[in-house]
């Protein structure tokens, strides 16, 4: 919501749409958590915070082709019902300004992701289900940068991903045939404990550290369910956070927010009081410290939070 991200990503473009996308998202974000009450201007820090890393979003290894395995070759394997252009056309884009009604929900909100996370080189039709109707288009970029969404269950020739539209908690089916997805492993999940305002980020399954944070007011709270990390954006000039990592996720209570479609994301905050309190429009407000941790993790990486 309320936040200023970076897109710098290895192979980024800097072509003037580009940047006017950028400068849209930023100054989307950036009107989207400050404080539950009436938003305040918030005080730049005294340093000027961590660098900004670039995501790397094939976490482990090079990106590869997503190809289906040897089962999805074998006769009788569902395939992609044909649409027309005019059908595609019609369908609705699953970013975070979109909303996908016909989407099916999430089947295990809280189980464990895979860690696989997958990236369409060209805009991809989304299912209800393996065979079964399209309900969205699933572009190649979201907010400028490159769109990696994690992948929650496989069938043969079939991947269901979270999408970042709403309503929360939104998936939807892609076919793996004809080519045009690259597949990564992230080896990293953050885990965000509401009850105890603590984030924790594991690597492999090892924690790289714990931090005390800031969530979402009573009347703004922060959603929960396993959603992902969608972009990295930088304000500039800063103000409260030099990094603003955007989440697959919407305010439950929020259409909307300063201009915005009222994405929830991860940001530091100039002042450390808030941190153990619930204040925030829906956002996920952490030290210093932590947002350089977070820097680092790949775009699609997985992020899990409970009550």
């Amino acid at each position: 919501m309320h936040d200023h991200l970076r897109f710098g990503l290895p192979g980024r473009y800097a072509t003037a749409r580009a940047s006017a996308v950028i400068t849209l998202a930023v100054a989307v974000m950036a009107a989207g958590c400050g404080t539950a009450g009436h938003p305040q201007p918030a005080t730049p820090p005294g340093t000027t915070g961590p660098s900004p890393i670039a995501p790397r979003p094939t976490a482990t290894g090079s990106a590869q082709a997503h190809q289906p395995s040897p089962i999805a070759a074998q006769k009788g394997q569902v395939r992609a019902v044909r649409i027309t252009g005019t059908q595609l056309a019609r369908l609705p884009s699953a970013t975070t300004y979109g909303t996908t009604p016909a989407a099916p929900q999430d089947p295990a909100p809280f189980a464990a992701e895979t860690g696989i996370v997958v990236h369409p080189s060209t805009t991809r039709v989304v299912y209800a289900r393996p065979g079964g109707p399209a309900v969205a288009v699933l572009p190649a970029t979201e907010l400028g940068s490159p769109t990696w969404v994690p992948v929650v269950q496989s069938r043969p020739s079939w991947d269901l991903v979270l999408l970042p539209t709403r309503p929360n908690r939104s998936t939807g089916w892609i076919y793996l045939g004809g080519g045009g997805l690259r597949t990564a492993h992230t080896p990293y999940l953050v885990e965000i404990n509401l009850a105890h305002f603590r984030l924790t980020i594991f690597d492999a399954g090892r924690s790289l550290g714990t931090w005390t944070v800031a969530q979402g007011a009573p009347g703004t709270p922060t959603p929960t369910g396993r959603t992902f990390v969608l972009d990295s954006l930088a304000p500039k000039p800063v103000t409260y956070s030099p990094l603003i990592l955007p989440l697959g996720t919407h305010s439950d209570t929020l259409s909307t927010y300063g201009g915005g479609p009222g994405t929830v994301g991860l940001h530091g905050w100039p002042d450390p009081s808030v941190f153990g309190h619930a204040v925030s429009h829906g956002c996920v407000r952490v030290p210093a410290t932590a947002l350089r941790a977070l820097s680092q993790i790949p775009l699609g990486s997985p992020v899990m939070i409970t009550g």
